[in-house]
């Protein structure tokens, strides 16, 4: 039998008090779920429901009798199911169908699903091991008791209460209440009949009262395109990947051992549409991923592809941490262009930004009216240089949601190496701070033990769950074992990047040749500690840009000498021990520094010099591929040895690389001044006969060609306390690279 009260008779038992009523209307009832949605009752089951756009609410029973739901005004609706004890102790399964003077529509009561989290998932989110935070935060497209919707879960547990809003219920805050897990802090509701592509927001009451703007999910997989702000409900986990084979081989061999020769590229400006417009993900892995490949590059590093709402933060200011760009496309499209990557051969590394975030109010900065994802002390909690947030790494929550998150891409995305933005921003607490600025530790030391234990644990996780992955820290001070492993008292990086490199080589090559004898040591300084970490040697983006000018406009003298000494020195770069990085536009000599509104300047490769340059990066990394002595030994301090480190007088080096038994030696000649030299006597490791395999004074790659046509002879005459040596031609502003002819 179904009834609904009625306003005249006596009140029954189950009628919800007038002060609960007036609270879900306000959308101000600390438990929603305990108030709306199917009750037993010692007469039946009461259904309550809030229909704020119905004149009248009826319930239909799977089984039985339909229930006219007795209005309490304002859309608050209930009523009562009556049946035996046993029968209201059983799940009640219906629909509501609302009517009004527009018609009527029918739907599931979200109240009337029980919870998809559980005590497991608050345990692990306190404790701050709950790896796969990403497949339970956020939004997801599922079933619930046979129900179609998408699941909400978000962490907030400063909020009074939060809702789900969005073009599904006309951001009505009132409307998707919900349930609050008192033990982890974390928000859930089902909501049903929603599906993918649905923009939405979380709408929160803060502990004292306060309406606050519409927060993005935090754990969304995609967001609207800037600037719109609102997440998007995705799929993340139903791609079709064909990379089974680069992932089994990706976990077979030794990244140290590899050649590594990355790419580093800003989606948003390498190429642009018709109209300036932004490339695709499809097309970009249509042109991107060919010309990589064509160059012999071995992986790209993206610039942050994490949603940031400024463009001229290059995403190192990003807010949906979990969401590919939208600038480019959707979720499932970049997931084609890594999957096409991989079926190229290309790796791809991935900015990833756990030092700090930009306090939009859209995003993590008081999330919940508190400090949730930031230090609560400023001193600790803000980054002076940036104008952003700094995580409170200390806090268990906060650190398995940014580790999660890394695991997220690696997992999710098949991504083979994350890059970590600013580490040394993270390392130290008075980090680009003045005394007082800071807050020292109890001892009075400046290093930041939650951030160090945050990136152990961090390099820990990724080694452990993606065997076959990569992490490289940009750390540009002497911190000590950066890339050594935790078990050893390192942070535990695969690799870090070569900062001082970096600086020294280009300030050298800054320079008038006729004053580079006086700073000789800018080129050689970097072999005593070359061994001390696993290097990349970067030339990135932060060298092109913000005045800096390009490389070519870093080189000194007019044109020719310029192009010159770019070839030169990056086949100085790529002699040394270290794997390599290029940052986008560099391996064609672009001329004026990046922007990031911007293409590249692709006529420039109308020009054979910007031509010759482009070749010879491809000759380089081809080398750099196939001979052992180039990058099999890059740590080792056995697979170097200086032959000429003096000759500052003549600005010339000269240096070996080995390989493993009886890979072929690799001899490297450096000549940084205008002026071929003739008859140059260099000490070999062996004598004989050796190939001239690298010429940057080659015609084909725009130089004057001069050179020693091929080959030389080396004869058992020690020199430069080698065995043998050679006399040979230096071309003016040169690299020549060597190797025996017989292997």
């Amino acid at each position: 039998m179904a009834l609904g009260w009625q306003a005249d008779a006596p009140r029954p038992a189950w009628r919800l008090s007038d002060e609960d009523v007036e609270a879900i209307l306000k959308a101000r009832h600390a438990d929603p779920f305990a108030v709306l949605g199917p009750h037993a009752s010692a007469d039946g089951v009461v259904i309550r429901a809030f229909a704020p756009h119905a004149e009248s609410v009826t319930a239909l029973p799977e089984e039985g009798d339909a229930i006219s739901l007795a209005s309490r005004g304002g859309g608050f609706f209930e009523g009562l199911h009556k049946g035996s004890p046993a029968e209201s102790k059983s799940p009640l399964r219906y629909r509501l169908r609302a009517t009004n003077a527009g018609g009527s529509w029918d739907y599931t009561d979200p109240y009337a699903l029980p919870p998809v989290l559980g005590e497991m998932d608050d345990y692990l989110l306190v404790e701050g091991t709950h790896r796969s935070l990403y497949e339970r935060l956020g939004a997801h497209p599922m079933q619930l008791d046979g129900v179609a919707g998408v699941h909400f879960a978000v962490w907030a547990p400063n909020a009074a209460r939060v809702s789900v809003v969005g073009d599904f219920n006309g951001w009505d805050g009132r409307l998707h209440q919900m349930r609050k897990r008192v033990d982890s802090g974390l928000w859930e509701i089902f909501a049903p009949e929603v599906a993918e592509g649905i923009a939405y927001k979380y709408e929160i009451i803060s502990r004292d009262g306060r309406l606050l703007p519409l927060k993005a999910d935090p754990v969304g997989f995609a967001g609207e395109l800037r600037p719109s702000t609102a997440s998007i409900v995705a799929r993340t986990d139903n791609f079709v990947w064909t990379d089974a084979e680069f992932l089994a081989q990706r976990q077979t061999v030794e990244p140290w051992r590899q050649p590594m020769t990355i790419m580093e590229v800003h989606l948003g400006s390498w190429r642009r549409g018709e109209g300036g417009r932004f490339l695709t993900y499809d097309e970009l892995a249509e042109q991107l991923i060919p010309y990589a490949v064509d160059l012999g590059f071995t992986h790209i590093e993206l610039m942050p592809v994490s949603e940031h709402p400024l463009d001229a933060s290059w995403g190192y200011q990003p807010i949906g941490l979990f969401a590919p760009t939208r600038r480019f496309g959707d979720p499932v499209a970049f997931a084609r262009f890594v999957d096409k990557a991989h079926a190229a051969g290309l790796s791809i590394i991935l900015d990833w930004v756990p030092a700090h975030f930009p306090t939009d109010v859209h995003g993590l900065a008081l999330f919940d009216g508190m400090p949730l994802y930031e230090h609560a002390d400023p001193r600790r909690g803000f980054h002076p240089d940036w104008n952003t947030a700094i995580y409170d790494f200390g806090r268990r929550e906060v650190s398995a949601f940014l580790a999660a998150n890394a695991l997220f891409w690696l997992d999710r995305y098949h991504i083979d190496g994350l890059r970590v933005d600013a580490v040394a921003s993270m390392l130290y607490l008075d980090y680009s701070r003045k005394p007082g600025e800071w807050a020292p530790n109890p001892d009075g030391s400046n290093d930041n033990r939650d951030a160090v234990a945050f990136l152990k644990r961090f390099n820990e996780l990724v080694y452990e769950t993606h065997p076959g992955t990569v992490t490289l820290a940009e750390e540009s001070t002497s911190w000590p074992g950066v890339s050594a492993p935790t078990s050893a008292g390192g942070l535990g990086f695969g690799f870090k990047w070569n900062m001082g490199f970096m600086h020294d080589t280009l300030e050298y090559m800054e320079l008038d040749p006729i004053h580079r004898r006086w700073h000789h040591d800018r080129l050689t300084f970097g072999l005593l500690y070359a061994f001390s970490e696993n290097f990349v040697l970067p030339l990135s983006h932060d060298e092109v840009t913000h005045g800096k000018g390009s490389l070519l406009s870093k080189m000194s003298g007019d044109d020719w000498q310029s192009f010159a000494s770019l070839r030169a020195y990056y086949g100085f770069m790529w002699g040394h021990p270290g794997k390599k990085l290029l940052f986008m536009g560099q391996e064609f000599a672009q001329r004026r520094e990046w922007r990031e509104n911007e293409s590249l300047d692709w006529h420039l490769l109308d020009a054979p010099a910007h031509k010759g340059v482009q070749t010879l990066i491809r000759d380089l990394n081809r080398l750099n591929r196939e001979l052992r002595a180039l990058h099999a030994r890059d740590r080792d301090p056995g697979g170097f040895a200086w032959i000429i480190g003096d000759d500052r007088d003549r600005s010339v080096f000269a240096f070996a690389r080995f390989g493993e038994a009886g890979d072929p030696p690799v001899v490297a000649i450096c000549n940084f001044t205008p002026e071929p030299r003739h008859a140059y006597r260099i000490g070999l490791p062996r004598a004989g006969s050796w190939r001239e395999i690298l010429n940057t004074d080659a015609a084909a790659y725009g130089g004057s060609g001069v050179g020693n046509y091929g080959s030389i002879t080396a004869h058992a005459i020690p020199s430069h306390g080698q065995p043998a040596s050679a006399e040979i031609t230096l071309p003016p502003l040169a690299t020549l690279y060597f190797t025996p002819q017989d292997q």
